[in-house]
């Protein structure tokens, strides 16, 4: 799915950046939920709010734990034991963590285990900031809270997940519903969500 002749990794050289923008703005999303929301239900639909944040902070250690060396999907992607009113911290101590893992350019280059494969470092950590970003979409659409935010974040993932994601065969060991048709004029979030199989 990754790889050299795929032209990815002429693409992607080190997605650092972008991943720390995608992690403070999906911050100031957690930020926002209220623990009145918590059993809301989100478009990711097999998470409520608290089981969606859950999920979050346990992508957020796991990309964190491949930066560091370690095996990653030894790992459940989860947190478990947050209180109510604890998942900011929590969401904040992950980011934290995954924001020190990737801090030696070394790693870029360092093969790690995805759930998509073995990989390239910046290839795996690419994949990361479309899951923050796209979980913070989920979020911010499950609490009511704008969704449209910084536009080249999610351009940028949604010309890579357009380049990985075919429109088909989806479903099985390919974790997405199929596109959803969104009108041309839709904003870059709106089209990605659609392309990753939500409703708009």
């Amino acid at each position: 799915m990754f790889d050299g002749q795929g032209g990815l990794m002429t693409q992607i050289t080190d997605p650092r950046e972008l991943h720390q923008r995608a992690m403070a703005q999906t911050e100031s999303i957690v930020a926002a939920v209220e623990p009145d929301q918590l059993t809301l239900p989100t478009p990711c639909t097999e998470f409520d709010v608290r089981e969606l944040l859950s999920h979050m902070v346990g992508g957020l250690n796991r990309i964190a734990i491949m930066g560091e060396g370690g095996d990653a999907l030894a790992v459940e992607p989860r947190a478990d034991g947050v209180a109510d009113d604890g998942w900011l911290a929590a969401y904040r101590m992950a980011s934290s963590r995954a924001r020190a893992a990737w801090a030696d350019d070394a790693t870029l280059d360092v093969l790690v285990e995805a759930p998509w494969g073995k990989v390239p470092g910046r290839i795996a950590l690419s994949g990361y900031v479309q899951e923050i970003l796209t979980h913070g979409w989920d979020l911010a659409r499950a609490t009511g809270q704008p969704t449209e935010l910084e536009p080249s974040l999610a351009s940028w993932v949604l010309t890579v997940a357009r380049q990985i994601l075919p429109p088909e065969p989806r479903g099985g060991d390919i974790p997405f519903d199929p596109p959803v048709p969104v009108p041309p004029d839709a904003g870059p979030y709106t089209q990605l969500a659609a392309w990753l199989g939500r409703q708009p």
